[in-house]
């Protein structure tokens, strides 16, 4: 498909700390990308600042709470038939969060981050936060 053509979908995305790790949720069947692994988000409804769409975001798919903090990583992706803009967040949350939308969820290292079959519009983030374990507590 012509890039021109490709609709621009911005997203937000919450990089939840904790312990040492962070959180991430694999996509479930019948979504695009089912079964890749990703940060929780999403995107922002009609006059939401980022900031509350990550928060609500996180209430719907994972049952929790977050303090947004400051925005660490931007990437994009162009998957053919859409561009994806993400912009990262650092966050924590105040309760466990759970699978609500997606089929798994994992706290993982730095190490360990870059083993999961991440979403192709998260690869390059991931790679410079693995590379900056200051963030991880």
């Amino acid at each position: 498909m012509n890039n021109s053509c490709a609709r621009v979908i911005t997203v937000v995305a919450a990089v939840i700390f904790g312990g040492g790790r962070v959180f991430i949720c694999r996509r479930p069947r019948g979504k695009h990308l089912a079964g890749k692994w990703e940060f929780p988000g999403g995107k922002p409804e009609e006059g939401e600042s980022p900031e509350e769409a990550l928060a609500r975001e996180c209430r719907e798919e994972l049952g929790t709470e977050v303090a947004v903090g400051r925005a660490i990583g931007f990437a994009e992706h162009d998957y053919g038939d859409r561009k994806v803009n993400i912009t990262f967040f650092a966050c924590t949350c105040v309760n466990e969060p759970r699978a609500l939308e997606h089929d798994a969820v994992a706290w993982v290292s730095a190490e360990e981050l870059l083993s999961y079959d991440l979403c192709p519009a998260d690869r390059d983030f991931v790679a410079r936060l693995a590379a900056s374990p200051e963030l991880f507590g």
